[in-house]
């Protein structure tokens, strides 16, 4: 089968049965890793943004290669707390963090989103240099000495399921979730997409990419769930659907293996997935442009 024109992209969600305890989450990760997934994302299944950071804090050391995504509920937080803590991620996993833009629940009204965008806006401020003149601070101590993340800008994924998230996802977001059942139409799927990656367009800066993922509840028992959600995946990629799946397990431990050895390793047989990463950090994995103007070098 010929290697296809535009990478599939897999994440997968660890929010349940004790992943936030880190031995538990390390061995998750690295079998994530090992089925090339470019991300897993953790924190949002009500698990704190601040327990979600330390935890995979403490994973980044015992992997290499896959994206470390980590939900930051930012109703009343303060920009530079979010900002340092996210940047101080990405610098102990070496260029491959990301955070979970919005507020503590995703399907919140349009004040809480607000807030949000305000705080969203406020990080890259301060990512950016632009906040209180140049790198970190902190309100009481004053400027520091922190350097900037390694990626300039870690991954910034916001999902956009709710009508109210899609003006900060449009403004903000490099990563797209959109909940969907795996019984949805794929042309009703790829036309809410295509409205996203528009308004982000007019909304943010022009010519941004934005990587759109259908994020999908998952419950496999057997290894021919896993080839069924295979083909699915297939059928959604080679249609354009989708840029690629966010996987929520019902049951990380049991369904995890499944989506590895068995789901993922279908699509590299069939030519859809990778066998390996195409670089070091996170953005390179989604194909991401590093953001300009950085401090940090490339």
């Amino acid at each position: 089968m010929p290697v296809p024109i535009r990478p599939l992209h897999l994440a997968v969600a660890l929010d349940r049965s004790g992943t936030h305890e880190a031995e538990s989450c390390v061995r998750a990760v690295r079998l994530a890793e090992r089925g090339r997934f470019d991300f897993v994302t953790l924190g949002g299944g009500g698990g704190g943004g601040g327990d979600a950071l330390g935890v995979l804090a403490r994973v980044a050391p015992a992997t290499e290669r896959i994206g470390l995504v980590a939900a930051v509920a930012i109703t009343r937080a303060e920009p530079f707390r979010v900002s340092c803590a996210v940047a101080a991620l990405d610098r102990v996993s070496r260029g491959r963090a990301g955070w979970t833009a919005g507020p503590a629940v995703p399907a919140a009204g349009e004040e809480a989103w607000r807030e949000a965008d305000a705080v969203a806006d406020g990080v890259a401020r301060v990512w950016d240099g632009r906040e209180d003149g140049a790198g970190f601070h902190d309100a009481a101590d004053g400027p520091s000495a922190v350097p900037p993340p390694p990626q300039g800008h870690p991954v910034t994924v916001v999902d956009a399921t709710a009508p109210a998230a899609r003006d900060t996802a449009a403004r903000h977001a490099d990563v797209v979730l959109l909940r969907a059942e795996r019984a949805h139409d794929p042309a009703v799927f790829r036309a809410g997409a295509d409205e996203l990656r528009e308004a982000a367009h007019v909304r943010g800066a022009g010519g941004r990419r934005l990587v759109v993922l259908a994020s999908v509840p998952v419950a496999l028992h057997a290894a021919v769930d896993a080839v069924a959600l295979a083909d699915q995946v297939g059928l959604w990629y080679t249609s354009g659907a989708a840029d690629g799946f966010h996987f929520r397990p019902e049951d990380p431990e049991r369904d995890l293996p499944l989506l590895v050895d068995g789901t993922a390793a279908v699509l590299q047989h069939r030519g859809l997935l990778r066998r390996f990463y195409p670089g070091a950090t996170l953005r390179e994995h989604l194909g991401l442009p590093r953001p300009v103007g950085r401090g940090a070098p490339a």
